[in-house]
């Protein structure tokens, strides 16, 4: 039991324990000690952040696609959201700027948050993914990870702000965030999200959505330079990827699958061989949300009824990038 405890983390001095238990501890099963150490060393995604130019016009278009969205919110530095609750305590982010000045603001006094979120709308647009936060109980640990690691972005964030729950009341959540680099050619990153106060645990009735999504099952990303972008996103996250095929590396979370795939393979999964050459880049670019729903057919009939166009491509239904959804989102049971 204490060495369960003790591995939760995974950092070097844990693996360190997990390792001496193999010699003081010999009677124990070899199996159950690495199947512990793969559970340590594994990591929780938290939430997809997805820029916009309009809060009004993401919620217009997630609605159309059968999703419930909360009400918005604002942070002390300029951006807003308006979130989208899933049932396995993931989430998507909107994000837009809601105060310029404040985000101006931040922007110069060096706030890491919106100093990459500027970074992406520069080169990328309005629209996109452009971030992964990971769930942690120390984003302290991961500063300095990052740091020793040579991969970190700067400066930590601590920020609350206010959550509007469906019953019209409103909760204070306060958070702390850690942030790693991006590499010169990237439009996306990877920081940790510490819940110093976190939002209510119970959001039913934020979970259900019209189209049946029930959890995130993968995020794949283009990658222009699909190796050094494995190495270099794997000690950010402090994890190995195991290669399924030519192209495509895929990092296993504790509650998703983290993907990165060459543009053959991208273009083979959620458009068409013939758009490869178009997807081309340096880097880590283009982005696409699977979801994963327990019947097909609901998701179907909800986007055929909305007018929102769709391809259904092997078992799985894709739906193109648009205003206030910046990434391809496709959906399987």
């Amino acid at each position: 039991m204490c060495v369960l405890q003790v591995a939760k983390n995974g950092s070097c001095a844990e693996r360190t324990v997990l390792r001496l238990v193999l010699i003081v501890q010999p009677e124990r099963s070899i199996t159950k000690t690495i199947n512990a150490w793969k559970w340590a060393a594994m990591f929780t995604i938290d939430h997809l952040v997805l820029p916009t130019m309009s809060l009004d016009g993401a919620r217009r278009r997630l609605k159309a696609l059968g999703f419930t969205v909360a009400a918005d919110a604002a942070h002390p530095f300029g951006t807003g959201n308006a979130c989208v609750f899933m049932g396995d305590g993931t989430y998507l982010e909107p994000l837009s700027i809601v105060d310029q000045a404040a985000y101006d603001q931040a922007f110069a006094d060096g706030n890491v948050f919106v100093r990459q979120d500027g970074e992406f709308r520069t080169p990328a647009g309005e629209e996109g993914l452009s971030a992964m936060a990971l769930a942690t109980d120390d984003a302290q640990a991961d500063d300095a990870r990052f740091v020793e690691a040579g991969v970190s972005a700067g400066k930590m964030l601590e920020f609350s702000r206010f959550a509007k729950l469906p019953d019209g009341t409103e909760k204070l959540a306060r958070f702390r965030l850690a942030f790693a680099a991006r590499s010169d050619a990237d439009s996306f990153g990877v920081f940790t999200c510490q819940r110093l106060d976190p939002l209510p645990a119970d959001r039913s009735a934020l979970e259900r959505h019209e189209n049946g999504v029930a959890a995130l099952s993968q995020v794949v990303l283009l990658a222009g330079n699909t190796q050094e972008d494995v190495e270099r996103i794997g000690t950010v996250l402090d994890a190995s990827a195991e290669k399924f095929d030519f192209g495509d590396h895929r990092f296993a979370a504790s509650n998703a699958v983290l993907r990165l795939v060459d543009a053959k393979t991208f273009a083979d999964t959620f458009s068409s061989a013939g758009d490869a050459a178009s997807l081309s880049r340096t880097g880590l670019g283009r982005a696409a949300v699977i979801f994963r729903v327990p019947d097909l057919a609901v998701t179907r009939a909800v986007l055929a009824a909305n007018d929102v166009a769709f391809m259904d491509k092997g078992s799985r239904i894709v739906v193109a990038p648009a205003p206030g959804q910046g990434a391809v989102f496709a959906f399987e049971e």
